[in-house]
């Protein structure tokens, strides 16, 4: 049956539509609803620079309870999913994650003792202890126990097949230099005309390195590709059959050649440079992105002027979809010109202001190149058909910054399809990044445009580390907050806006991924004084498997949507994983010790009332 249903979608995204189709699509969806169509957008929250206010039809509240109160210091109410040898185990696993020389060997330590006591008992003590913490179970059939129980209390899954190859940092960097660079550059020896962010660069060839807490994929050929893709719909077939409100998470690398990926990130970046270049022109630098806004007549004389575009070819492109109709164009008009071509490898072209013209960023591609791109769309889609046949919400992993502006875009092309009728397919915003608000006011505001469901997960980022040694390594600006501060306010800019967003609108939902019990107290706040009730189911949160249970599980007794990102896989498959999460603990445990001190506080508890022993739910 799901084989049926996986060539069924397959043969139908072997015929994907051009972006451009899709928005059609989800324009004449709009036009066939007159009620929604009619219904004028919801205001725009402060910080766009209009107030909230007026009295326009957004539909009638039902009066709610006051919302339900946390109480994240009560180690009992934290752990009552826990057995007394859960709570053992996780006092001595997360005491190790604090040791540095343990944790900074913790693969060579894993490696000699899989040596020394052989496989078999080897898997037994890691269940026992790293593996037993962090990872829910092999298979399918072994997660539902855990799923069960964390559901009834409250608790949701988002499950994450964390499998990943066991490279060696030189095959890694063999891998990434071998799929990150084009034919053409190959045969060239260079790229002269590329970015440097945008470039695959041996130093930091390996993905891997310096970065604590994400999977990482690194392409091999199109058969590999499509293992991932059945994995993953392993993983979404799961999801569906544990429970009602489950997500499942992919990531795109595992699904085509990252060439792709990085190619079309710097296009993407250089079409959004070439506008704010031409606001600066007209006089508008230093806006706000949404309030940026180009006037088409001197836009087009500017065009004209490059050798970009006639006047009346430039026309041709400001009259259709409602472009330019206001005699201005902001950067969402902007950005959809770009999808106008249906051949994947023409969307790679760039505007070069020296030339006045627009150039290929590669001087050709091959065949072979410009299926690579059309399979990792159609894998994408083969995804999203299945998890909204199965009611499953896909959740799609953020990456490296030279990666994300395509992971974004591509992601966003799902949602216009996937999330007409509710939200299917999350993007993730890495609010590391200084365009952290400006990525998430664009979304925001096309989705109210275009009519469909708003997802998005908030985190601060995996990559951080990584992404400042790259910028200053390689010589380009670094595209992170410089601080660890800066980011916590980016993080509470964006999930302000959303929240605020929620407010007014059926069409936005959000979910918190973090372990700062400050930022989950702060949304839950926020959420009282906007009137957003945690029944709505519009605002989640989210933390990993094995880590903050303290705020995971009082969240989910008070009756707020709450999930614990589930990873499984086989033991020996998942020991990169494992070895990541010890060093992102050793980190964690540092900065924070409250959770170890709940812990031997509510064992102390048990110890001492003589209830080690008994069923801690009762």
């Amino acid at each position: 049956m799901a084989s049926a249903a996986r060539s069924l979608a397959f043969r139908a995204a072997s015929s994907l539509r051009s972006p451009r189709c899709l928005r059609s699509t989800a324009a004449a969806a709009r036009q066939e609803q007159p009620g929604e169509a009619a219904r004028p957008p919801p205001p725009s929250p402060p910080e766009r620079g209009s107030a909230r206010g007026g009295t326009g039809p957004r539909g009638t509240r039902r009066v709610q309870p006051p919302p339900p109160a946390v109480q994240f210091g009560d180690p009992r109410e934290a752990f009552r999913s826990k057995s007394s040898a859960e709570l053992v185990r996780a006092l001595v696993v997360l005491r190790l994650c604090a040791l540095e020389p343990l944790v900074a060997r913790s693969r060579q330590l894993m490696n000699l003792s899989r040596k020394l006591l052989g496989q078999h008992l080897f898997e037994k003590l890691m269940k026992m202890t790293f593996y037993g913490q962090f990872v829910a179970g092999e298979d399918q059939e072994a997660i539902k126990p855990l799923i069960q129980r964390n559901r009834a209390f409250g608790v949701g899954s988002v499950l994450d097949y964390s499998v990943e190859e066991d490279l060696t940092p030189e095959e890694a960097e063999r891998k990434e230099m071998d799929s990150c660079t084009s034919a053409s550059e190959k045969e060239t020896g260079g790229a002269t005309q590329r970015e440097k962010q945008y470039l695959a660069h041996r130093g930091f060839g390996d993905r891997r390195d310096r970065v604590i807490s994400a999977r990482t994929y690194f392409y091999a050929d199109e058969t590999k590709c499509d293992q991932h893709m059945e994995a993953f719909l392993r993983c979404i077939e799961a999801s569906g059959g544990s429970s009602e409100d489950s997500f499942s998470a992919i990531k795109l690398t595992a699904l085509g050649r990252p060439q792709f990926l990085m190619q079309f990130s710097e296009v993407l970046m250089k079409w959004r440079k070439f506008f704010h270049q031409m606001a600066a022109e007209q006089g508008k630098a230093g806006l706000a992105v949404m309030e940026t806004r180009l006037e088409v007549k001197k836009l087009q004389e500017t065009l004209a002027n490059l050798g970009i575009a006639t006047k009346a070819e430039s026309q041709h492109w400001f009259t259709g979809e409602d472009l330019g109709v206001s005699g201005t164009v902001d950067l969402l008009d902007w950005n959809s010109l770009i999808d106008s071509r249906t051949k994947l490898s023409k969307l790679l072209l760039i505007p070069n202001m020296k030339t006045g013209q627009l150039e290929p960023l590669l001087s050709h591609f091959t065949e072979e190149e410009d299926l690579q791109m059309k399979r990792m769309l159609q894998r994408m889609d083969v995804l999203a058909t299945r998890a909204l046949e199965l009611g499953v919400r896909l959740m799609v992993d953020a990456e490296q910054t030279y990666f994300q502006p395509a992971i974004s875009r591509l992601t966003l092309e799902m949602q216009r399809k996937f999330n007409m009728e509710k939200a299917v397919i999350f993007n993730t915003f890495q609010c590391y990044l200084k365009e952290a608000y400006d990525n998430v006011t664009m979304d925001v505001e096309l989705s109210r445009r275009e009519g469909w469901h708003f997802g998005a997960k908030l985190v601060r980022g995996a990559y951080m580390e990584q992404e400042h040694a790259r910028a200053a390594q390689i010589g380009y600006e670094d595209p992170l907050n410089p601080t660890y501060e800066e980011t916590n306010e980016m993080y509470q800019r964006c999930l302000d806006y959303v929240l605020e967003e929620i407010k007014y609108s059926q069409k936005v939902k959000v979910m918190v991924a973090s372990h700062n019990e400050d930022t989950v107290k702060f949304t839950i706040r926020r959420m009282a004084e906007l009137g957003i009730h945690p029944s709505e189911n519009k605002v989640y949160f989210g933390q990993l498997l094995g880590m903050c249970d303290q705020i995971t599980f009082p969240l989910g007794q008070a009756g707020y949507p709450v999930y614990k990102y589930v990873p499984y896989g086989p033991v020996n498959e998942v020991l990169p994983y494992l070895s990541r999460r010890a060093l992102e603990n050793r980190g964690f445990m540092k900065r924070a010790k409250r959770e170890r001190e709940l812990l031997w506080n509510e064992f102390k508890r048990r110890l001492i009332t003589g209830s080690l022993f008994c069923n801690p739910s009762h």
